[in-house]
């Protein structure tokens, strides 16, 4: 048996079982539109604003469940309810991209930084794949480019000059790569060589890692997110490497996972000083949901092209410590936020920063990956 199967079987059920139906019975606003993530262990409400780049995630998901999984109209439903009310509220007159929206969709806060519309694209271009709305695609390339001039210009969004940043490279190739695969025009292509040679600016040689910014001689420049780290490997997987790149991207998978394993209580640290100083962010030794669910899909898709077992070993770790420590078995879904103990700091199923996106992302990538034959 290849020693992935077992796991695209788990994965299945609890995508379909546990974690997607608890997003169908508890979030979705069919009074008003759009879908709530400020949910207790249970689903109840607890806050009813709406967090735009979450709208454009979850319209991702369901859209992407619909194409490659299983073409459920409810599915398919869930993304446009979704979509409708993104599309209906939440751009100012300038185009730009509220953070957040009343439960009506009203203008609640506005973020200045490019993500809610990253997200809001990608969920337009999934969703146009699922119903063949030209238009709707030609929408989602559109905002591509005004991305691109927002990422490159933020004072188009009233910010002053920021330090280059590793998130804006993962956004552009996620971005790009979505784009690449359904559509010819080579400036698709040579963005995505632009990512992979821009990345190589936030990598450490030495500990095969990815930093968030640059230079390296300040604290934002020390600072690490091994789930930042992993996920910025996957995605330059995806955007067609060359060999020794490709080498380069399997071996940071690694590097990310030793540096930032928590040795003593097992887990992601969320952040970390590569130099041992003292991170920024006071929440850096906590261990949160999605760093795991990243080097979930990190290790399949390293073993899926390499046959490495380094890659199951790591698998076998951090599934473990992601089913015993985030899965709910009993509610559905997965809690977000432990102490570095493992111990839960809350039992909130989402918020402002988690919604229907990360776990059931990795479950469908993860059980894809697995049913691919390994070389």
């Amino acid at each position: 048996m290849d020693p992935l199967e077992t796991y695209a079987h788990r994965y299945r059920t609890e995508l379909l079982d546990r974690v997607i139906p608890f997003w169908l019975r508890h979030s979705l606003d069919h009074q008003n539109g759009g879908y709530f993530t400020c949910l207790t262990r249970e689903g109840a409400l607890y806050d009813s604003r709406k967090y735009v780049w979450l709208q454009g995630r979850a319209v991702w998901m369901f859209s992407k469940l619909y194409n490659e999984l299983d073409p459920r109209q409810e599915f398919l439903d869930a993304a446009r309810l979704i979509l409708d009310f993104l599309r209906r509220h939440s751009r100012d007159p300038q185009g730009r991209y509220y953070f957040s929206l009343t439960r009506e969709g009203r203008p609640s806060f506005y973020q200045r930084k490019p993500y809610a519309a990253v997200f809001a694209m990608l969920g337009m271009l999934e969703f146009s794949k699922a119903t063949g709305d030209t238009a709707l695609r030609t929408e989602a390339v559109d905002l591509f480019w005004k991305i691109r001039s927002w990422i490159d210009d933020p004072t188009l969004l009233g910010r002053p000059p920021q330090l280059p940043s590793l998130a804006d490279v993962m956004v552009t190739t996620s971005m790009a790569s979505e784009i690449a695969s359904i559509d010819p025009d080579p400036r698709f292509r040579d963005i995505l060589k632009q990512c992979l040679d821009q990345s190589l600016a936030f990598y450490d040689p030495v500990r095969r890692i990815f930093l968030e910014h640059m230079p390296a001689d300040t604290p934002e420049g020390r600072l690490f997110c091994p789930g930042d780290s992993i996920e910025a490997s996957w995605f330059l997987l995806h955007a067609g490497p060359d060999e020794k790149m490709r080498a380069l991207l399997l071996d940071s998978i690694v590097g990310a996972l030793e540096f930032g394993w928590d040795k003593e209580y097992g887990g992601l640290y969320y952040f970390m000083d590569v130099e041992g100083l003292p991170p920024l962010p006071l929440e850096s030794n906590m261990k949160l949901w999605w760093p795991h669910t990243e080097a979930t899909y990190a290790t399949i898709l390293a073993y899926s092209l390499t046959s490495d077992k380094r890659f199951l070993t790591w698998l076998e770790r951090i599934d473990r410590h992601a089913f015993d420590h985030f899965s709910d078995p009993e509610h559905g879904e997965w809690f977000g936020y432990c102490d570095r103990r493992g111990e839960l700091t809350n039992t909130a199923k989402g918020n402002n920063n988690k919604g229907c996106f990360h776990v059931p992302r990795m479950l469908l990538l993860s059980l894809q990956r697995a049913q691919t034959p390994a070389p």
